[in-house]
């Protein structure tokens, strides 16, 4: 395993929280987009992460779960970004714009499916999880600069 190997692993959560920020940041913005380019009311986006497996695992100990066969980790990926596609709320206001014309829904107008709170509640956590992974960068440092202290 390499001196720089936490940075990388730290820095690829931080690139990955980053983007999931992004994309809460573009829900909360369009919470009220009752119109898309697409057509209809705006949809909730979503990031999917996944590890980035070790292919090349060289070294195993004794104490790694059977689990990771090919030993640890290399960090994490953003593996998509999905569109929830669930109905958002729906408002009677048949003088808006985009209220629906005709059908059982007539007068109504769909608005997305983001629910504000929970997106805040995401962003903290993104938040947090983007600090965590800044402290290991800088614990990582210090443990360079002590390494390198006790060799002068």
């Amino acid at each position: 395993m390499g001196m720089f190997t936490s940075i990388n692993i730290a820095a690829t959560g931080m690139s990955a929280e980053r983007l999931r920020s992004d994309v809460i940041s573009d829900n909360i913005a369009n919470a009220s987009t009752t119109r898309t380019q697409e057509g209809g009311a705006f949809k909730k986006s979503t990031v999917v992460m996944g590890p980035v497996a070790d292919k090349s695992a060289q070294w195993r100990t004794p104490f790694t779960p059977q689990s990771l066969d090919n030993g640890p980790g290399k960090g994490v990926k953003v593996l998509e970004i999905t569109k929830d596609t669930s109905q958002g709320r729906l408002v009677y206001d048949p003088d808006h714009p985009d209220a629906i014309q005709s059908g059982p829904n007539k007068g109504y107008v769909e608005y997305p499916n983001v629910n504000i709170v929970n997106e805040m509640v995401d962003l903290i956590a993104a938040s947090r999880a983007y600090e965590a992974n800044a402290t290991v960068i800088d614990g990582a440092k210090d443990m360079f600069t002590a390494a390198l202290d006790i060799g002068r």
